[in-house]
């Protein structure tokens, strides 16, 4: 972590900033104030951190795994301590593991606990802390809508949820998709739309937001696939319809992010596309039955879950 920190002007925190959309929008945040950046290589977030400042922008690193819960929490502690004016928290960070699923220590489904657990943990803990009228933004995808047609046409068949207690050990309704990491990925992604909405109605004096940021080449999302999957995906699938309309850059989907995250005007529970217009998820989890459910076993899982550790 830097020594100094400075405390008079706006900080944004944001998860994942060393690659991709979130190194893009590390860098264009860095314009609007303080930058917190949250990582799990230490030095990656010293590069970042380094490049920010040498621009005349000011940084801050703090280490953290959101595969692991305790770290996310002890994580968002840290940040809570440095008393810093924030003004935005960006949970931009997540995976799709394309080839064998892997666990974490506690058996835990990884991209589930990358995606969803981590990063719901780690808000929670910060919520109290942020000022009223910050922003909460929730990078989401609109994979979890199994009527989604660029997401259908490659084989995806949107959330597969049974509870949050299945999604950690790696379960997921029948009848899903065939593509490696398909299933997790949308699920997780599902889990945290239904969050942010339910953390948008129990924090009315924040705005709680969540953004698709389309279809992103160079966003190193699926960075452990097969190579010519990727080159597929990246190069060539994106530049076709149902495809190209979605299609966005890293830098482009960064400066609607910033756009959305410093935007003091924001109205809470809004769910944006790749192009700041307001869009609707699937129809579960536009169901606020559904997402108190998701939240409320959220919570119940992890309560004992972590108590069991």
């Amino acid at each position: 972590m830097s020594k100094t920190v400075p405390t008079d002007r706006k900080a944004y925190i944001i998860t994942g900033p060393t690659s991709g959309i979130g190194r893009c929008t590390a860098f264009e945040l860095a314009k609007h104030g303080t930058v917190v950046l949250v990582g799990r290589d230490r030095q990656k977030l010293a590069g970042v951190q380094r490049a920010i400042e040498q621009k005349g922008g000011h940084a801050v690193s703090v280490v953290c795994d959101l595969s692991d819960v305790a770290s996310a929490r002890r994580a968002a502690a840290e940040i809570a301590a440095l008393h810093l004016p924030v003004a935005g928290l960006l949970n931009n960070a997540g995976m799709m593991q394309m080839k064998t699923p892997t666990k974490n220590p506690l058996g835990w489904d990884t991209t589930f606990a990358t995606n969803y657990l981590g990063p719901f943990a780690f808000t929670e803990v910060l919520l109290p802390h942020l000022p009223d009228g910050a922003n909460v933004v929730f990078i989401v995808s609109a994979v979890e809508d199994p009527e989604r047609r660029p997401a259908k046409a490659v084989g995806m068949r949107g959330a597969r949820y049974i509870s949050a207690e299945a999604s950690a050990r790696g379960e997921w309704k029948p009848g899903g998709s065939k593509l490696p990491g398909a299933d997790a990925y949308a699920t997780s992604k599902q889990a945290l739309l239904a969050a942010a909405m339910v953390f948008a109605r129990e924090n009315p004096r924040l705005q709680v937001i969540a953004v698709e940021p389309g279809l992103t080449p160079g966003s190193a999302l699926g960075r452990d696939s097969n190579p010519l999957l990727g080159l597929l995906f990246t190069h060539i699938i994106s530049f076709l319809p149902p495809f190209r309309q979605y299609r966005s850059t890293p830098e482009r989907s960064a400066h609607v992010i910033v756009q959305i995250l410093t935007d003091e005007s924001q109205k809470t529970g809004v769910y944006y596309d790749e192009k700041g217009r307001p869009m609707l998820g699937s129809t579960l989890v536009r169901d606020p039955k559904f997402q108190e459910r998701v939240a409320a076993e959220t919570r119940a899982f992890l309560a004992t879950a972590l108590t069991l550790k």
